[in-house]
């Protein structure tokens, strides 16, 4: 079984910065694409950055200059670094990753248990 575990999230005051660590744990899988995703209170869960699987990195164009996406191929783990951060930041941020189980031969998409980041103004 591969486990998505997310660390990082807390209360910060805006303007500050947070960064956020995802590792993937498991047996006999692949990475093939990882990233992150938020959804605030009401709304719908939003693409946030992502790596994809030809080590493409994606920031959605309105967190660009402020958020940014990294990885650590030896561990298994994606972060997520997020400066100035504002109050319209605050949401529950989900670990998102498209594995390929070797010895069931097969993809799986999982999602880690999500994080909460609360920003006061």
């Amino acid at each position: 079984q591969v486990q998505l575990v997310e660390s990082g999230g807390g209360s910060v005051q805006a303007g500050g910065s947070l960064r956020l660590s995802c590792a993937a744990s498991g047996r006999d899988f692949r990475i093939n694409a990882m990233g992150w995703y938020r959804q605030a209170p009401g709304k719908q869960r939003e693409l946030v950055a992502a790596r994809t699987g030809d080590d493409v990195i994606n920031v959605v164009d309105s967190l660009k200059g402020r958020f940014t996406i990294s990885y650590d191929n030896a561990k298994n783990t994606v972060y997520l670094q997020m400066n100035s951060l504002k109050p319209e930041d605050t949401a529950v941020y989900y670990c998102n990753a498209n594995i390929y189980l070797m010895n069931q031969g097969r993809w799986l998409e999982i999602w880690g248990q999500g994080t909460l980041v609360a920003v006061s103004s």
